[in-house]
């Protein structure tokens, strides 16, 4: 069967989501990785990607939010859907506008608890430590023009206990984001997200 589907990943630091998705689609018969765009020069996702023979692209804010340069970047890749992995800037309407109900995201919380500005990585998980939650766990969802507030796809949770870590909350999250988001991305795409 033909590649149908191509994904940009975009994130902004060590890629260890990034790689499990290269992994996952990597002799995929639909959807391939098409490219991982990064703002961040020094991040590690990028070694990740050449590793993975995966083409990457690195912008500046103002190539990302006052021009059309990654859109261009985006169509020359022939991408169809777009993967947020640990990517710390807002998404700009351009950019969600051209890719309508085709952009996702994964966060380490069960949103709406722990989302918006400023809540990611071990942020999140000290403030679930500090809250003495009984559970945390991680939110896939539709990304808007708002940070951590479009339309939930998946969610999944894990126990917390009073004597974790921040360091073990967050080491449970990364087993359940990466045995999850390449599987529900695959979902997300060849169903489409209103039959998730």
């Amino acid at each position: 069967m033909e590649l149908k589907f191509r994904i940009a990943i975009f994130t902004s630091g060590n890629g260890s989501n990034a790689e499990e998705i290269f992994k996952y689609f990597k002799n995929h018969p639909t959807i391939e990785v098409a490219v991982l765009l990064s703002n961040n020069p020094n991040a590690y996702a990028l070694e990740r990607a050449r590793k993975a023979n995966i083409p990457s692209r690195v912008f500046t804010k103002q190539q990302f939010q006052e021009s059309k340069e990654v859109l261009n970047w985006l169509g020359e890749f022939k991408v169809t859907h777009v993967v947020l992995a640990g990517f710390l800037w807002l998404i700009p309407p351009s950019l969600v506008g051209s890719f309508p109900r085709k952009v996702i995201n994964i966060h380490p919380s069960l949103l709406p608890k722990f989302g918006g500005k400023g809540m990611y990585g071990m942020k999140v998980h000290e403030a679930v430590k500090v809250s003495r939650e009984k559970e945390t766990g991680i939110t896939i969802h539709e990304v808007d023009t708002q940070y951590d507030e479009g339309k939930v796809i998946f969610q999944t949770r894990c126990a917390v206990s009073d004597l974790d870590t921040a360091q073990q909350i967050a080491s449970k999250v990364h087993t359940l984001e990466y045995a999850n988001y390449p599987r529900v991305i695959e979902q997300w795409i060849e169903n489409g997200s209103d039959k998730l």
